[in-house]
């Protein structure tokens, strides 16, 4: 199988870094062991980006190698110590690559040394405990998690970048053209479809040097998949000039220059985006007899029909130089009227989700589905193992407003409410009135506001404010046991009746039993 030394069309499927995580630290040395929060914050993963490189003339690169990824950001650590960021990944490209998504829409088109696009953003790196820090809540728990980096898959297509571009038959002479009028050395042989990529030339004619592309042989039917070059008339869309170089010795019956212009501009025509840029006409190999003296019968009808024409012969370079200063007159105009092309950069954003705030409600089946970019990266940063992470992912929703459109929608206590991207979703039982924005006094890691109620706790609750009031002789487990005489006559703490033989604290000598 060969392999392919000249790609222009390839499909490339990016992936950039995940963000690192923030970390739960407290500052801790002699004498001072709770010194307060200092985790650091995770780095920034890190992006893809297109840039576009003088140097670089095919895809091929991609065509061997699709799947890209960028680095991911390293994790905070303790005393304030940030994680280091993840290096973008730059991806040389092509003058005149086209970026577009699976659908074929164009997203970009990079044309102009340095031009860049970031094609996916690195995720944000999570925040320690230190940045979470606020008067409010003056010892966080828990830190955030690094995002998620973009990932896309996109097609790139390459249309060269020159100045004139020559079209014809194959074995015109295109090749044999280009060759003659630069230090271009492209295949030549006496057969048809030797060309099967494009060829660049640097032409200098006077003060002006500019650039030659010839394209793989159009015949007649090209639109309708015959041949090669309507696959490759992408590569001529930015020419300001076109060149059509006429065989006038051909051997082919029925050929002839008139016709052959002829069926050359119809196929142009049906291509398309083509119509105003000027036309020269090259009538090749007047060196051999026959070809000079039918280049001589189709000149002045030629001429009288608008074209300009050259009499040339790319093999004893008769005629060139006027066929080449002709150019340089087209190629000087077109580059006055034309704007200069500065280096930019792009980054390639999603669609805003509908709705135009910060985020949208809408019922979808049983379940009510959040959608909009802050709830849904509040989600991707938050770590669901920790309570107290979970009660600041419900301050913030709160908040943003998500509890209060949720009310006036008619959602009730128990509904499923759904925040994130449909293939990683999180599903929350809708529980309104949480009170937010408290430093809530509990375990690191806990929040209260979302553990239910357990009986053991609140018994212990009430032994302690019975404590005060207990008589001279009384123990703890004396006020215990009072107490669930008074709640639960009958049973004691350990779910025993009081006074049977499975009570540990009654004796039967004992005179007041």
């Amino acid at each position: 199988m060969a392999v392919p030394t000249f790609v222009d069309r390839v499909t490339l499927h990016v992936a950039a870094g995940r963000g690192g995580h923030g970390v739960a630290s407290v500052h801790r040395e002699k004498f001072k062991p709770l010194g307060g929060p200092d985790g650091g914050n995770g780095g920034s993963g890190g992006s893809v980006i297109l840039r576009v490189d003088p140097d670089v003339t095919t895809l091929i690169d991609y065509h061997h190698s699709p799947k890209r990824s960028a680095p991911n950001g390293a994790g905070g650590a303790g005393a304030h110590r940030n994680g280091a960021r993840g290096e973008d990944m730059i991806l040389p490209v092509p003058d005149g690559t086209v970026v577009t998504d699976m659908q074929g829409n164009v997203l970009a088109d990079l044309i102009g040394a340095g031009t860049e696009m970031i094609v996916a953003q690195g995720g944000r790196g999570g925040l320690g405990n230190a940045a979470l820090a606020s008067s409010k809540r003056k010892a966080p728990g828990f830190a955030l998690l690094g995002e998620p980096g973009e990932e896309i898959q996109i097609g790139l297509e390459l249309k060269v970048v020159a100045d004139i571009g020559l079209v014809g038959y194959p074995s015109a002479g295109k090749s044999s053209l280009i060759a003659a009028i630069s230090r271009a050395r492209p295949k030549i042989a006496n057969y048809p479809f030797t060309t099967l990529v494009p060829n660049l030339g640097v032409v200098t004619a006077g003060d002006t040097t500019f650039t030659v592309a010839d394209v793989p042989g159009l015949i007649e039917g090209a639109a309708d998949g015959r041949g090669l070059g309507h696959d490759f008339l992408r590569h001529i869309e930015r020419c300001a000039a076109i060149v059509h170089v006429i065989d006038t010795a051909s051997i082919e019956p029925g050929r002839n220059p008139i016709d052959d212009l002829a069926a050359m501009e119809h196929e142009l025509g049906r291509y398309g985006g083509l119509e105003d840029r000027p036309r020269l006409v090259a009538l090749n190999k007047i060196d051999v007899p026959d070809g000079a003296e039918i280049a001589e019968m189709v000149i002045d009808d030629l001429r009288q029909a608008g074209h300009l024409v050259f009499p040339i012969s790319a093999a004893s370079g008769k005629g060139t130089k006027e066929l080449i200063f002709a150019m340089a007159e087209i190629v000087q105009r077109s580059r006055k009227d034309k704007p200069v092309v500065e280096a930019q950069r792009i980054v390639l954003r999603p669609h805003a989700v509908a709705g135009g705030g910060d985020f949208d409600i809408v019922r979808d089946g049983d379940v009510w589905r959040v959608r909009g970019e802050k709830p849904e990266r509040w989600v991707r940063q938050t770590d669901f193992s920790n309570e107290e992470a979970v009660g600041f992912l419900a301050d913030r929703l709160n908040r943003l407003g998500v509890e209060r459109d949720l009310v006036k929608k008619g959602a009730q206590e128990g509904d499923a409410v759904v925040i994130g991207a449909l293939d990683n979703s999180v599903v929350f039982d809708f529980k309104p009135s949480i009170e937010s924005g408290a430093e809530m006094l509990g375990r690191r890691g806990e929040d209260e506001r979302l553990r239910e109620e357990r009986p053991a706790a609140q018994r212990r609750r009430d032994i302690q404010e019975a404590l005060p009031e207990r008589g001279e002789n009384e123990t703890r487990a004396d006020v215990a046991r009072r107490l669930d005489r008074e709640m639960r006559p009958g049973v004691g703490p350990m779910s025993y009746e009081i006074g049977s033989a499975d009570d540990p604290d009654w004796a039967e000598s004992d005179p007041d039993a």
